[in-house]
């Protein structure tokens, strides 16, 4: 799975410079805004915005900026529509890719990944050419510490709905089918547990050995500074 290996891109705001805190900060944004344009601004209400204030919480997002992407997306502070387009490639040596991008100019976007993958990789792809190769899961992670044992993070997070804990030397991640996300992830705070990561997430079925790893990296990279660029999923390893 790519959320074990070392091509992991979990997006942490702690520890980041400004600028890279202010690029996540604007990615949560845009998400926020998309949660509320679907569902409405009051969270009781809105499982989605839920979600995507949860997730903003832990990556240290300030409630400020919360609060002003919930009124920008309501109206109260103007408006901007932002378009969901997914693009599906392969990388290099191989490794199939899936960008997911939150934009309001979708012909600057698709020349902005075209160019990325055609540079780094092996070219962009059809819709569904690699699609096939990835579940769709809820992944929330959680620091691995003396805290909590394996078997109670276990019990716990069965006991709340999940499908299976994975340790890792540094987290600890739980992986639940997508409908129950929302009342996995809360039961598990209601207990007083922390994500640092909650979110829905593409998971790869099989992974491909990465052998250009400068290569790929770069690609990575340039997906991640990427503004309109959500999240970028792959099955290297």
């Amino acid at each position: 799975m790519a959320g074990h290996s070392k091509w992991s891109q979990i997006k942490r705001a702690k520890g980041k410079t400004d600028a890279q805190r202010a690029k996540i900060f604007t990615k949560l944004g845009r998400e926020i805004a998309v949660a509320v344009k679907l569902g409405g601004s009051d969270s009781n209400a809105n499982a989605r915005l839920r979600d995507c204030i949860a997730k903003a919480r832990s990556s240290n997002m300030p409630m400020e900026n919360i609060t002003r992407s919930i009124k920008k997306a309501s109206g109260e502070l103007g408006s901007i529509n932002y378009e969901t387009i997914v693009y599906e490639g392969y990388g290099v040596d191989g490794v199939a890719v899936i960008v997911e991008t939150l934009t309001d100019n979708k012909n600057r976007t698709a020349s902005d990944v075209r160019h990325i993958f055609d540079k780094y990789g092996a070219g962009l792809g059809v819709s569904g050419c690699v699609g096939f190769l990835f579940e769709t899961k809820g992944i929330l992670r959680l620091e691995a510490d003396s805290k909590r044992d394996e078997d109670t993070v276990m019990m716990d997070a069965l006991e709340a709905g999940a499908d299976d804990v994975i340790r890792t030397e540094d987290f600890f991640e739980i992986s639940c089918n997508t409908e129950k996300f929302s009342s996995v992830r809360e039961t598990l705070e209601s207990k007083g547990y922390q994500f640092f990561s909650s979110a829905i997430e593409k998971v790869p079925v099989t992974t491909i050995e990465v052998k250009d790893t400068d290569k790929f990296t770069k690609m990575l990279d340039f997906f991640e500074d990427n503004d309109d660029v959500q999240n970028v999923y792959h099955n290297g390893k």
